[in-house]
């Protein structure tokens, strides 16, 4: 994906910047063509490498899921709903509570 980003922005870039060289300086002994095709390729090639390494570098995990699916995985995953009534969140705390309290008395043996 990179490289494609990377070759769209390069053919841009060099149809601008051979385009102005050309106005400029003019065609040379080669013709306009074969200039502003020079132009546009190297910049292509340039930006796509230098893209590509970067696209590389970023999704450098084991699964390509995007960040916005690996959350969606991970809360439909979990065992407890994320969205609760308050009195369903009152029942877990008071729960949760009652076990903190057991665990804090002093077993008598």
């Amino acid at each position: 994906m990179g490289a494609m980003m990377g070759g769209g922005v390069g053919l841009t870039i060099g149809f601008i910047f051979g385009s102005w060289s050309i106005i400029r300086h003019g065609a040379g002994p080669r013709g306009f063509m074969a200039t502003l095709s020079q132009y546009m390729l190297s910049s292509a090639a340039t930006f796509s490498f230098f893209l590509a390494i970067g696209s590389v570098i970023r999704s450098d995990s084991q699964t390509m899921i995007p960040p916005h699916l690996q959350a969606l995985q991970l809360q439909l995953a979990s065992a407890d709903p994320v969205l609760r009534s308050k009195f369903q969140g009152a029942q877990l705390m008071r729960a949760r509570w009652e076990q903190e309290r057991k665990r804090q008395q002093p077993s008598s043996n």
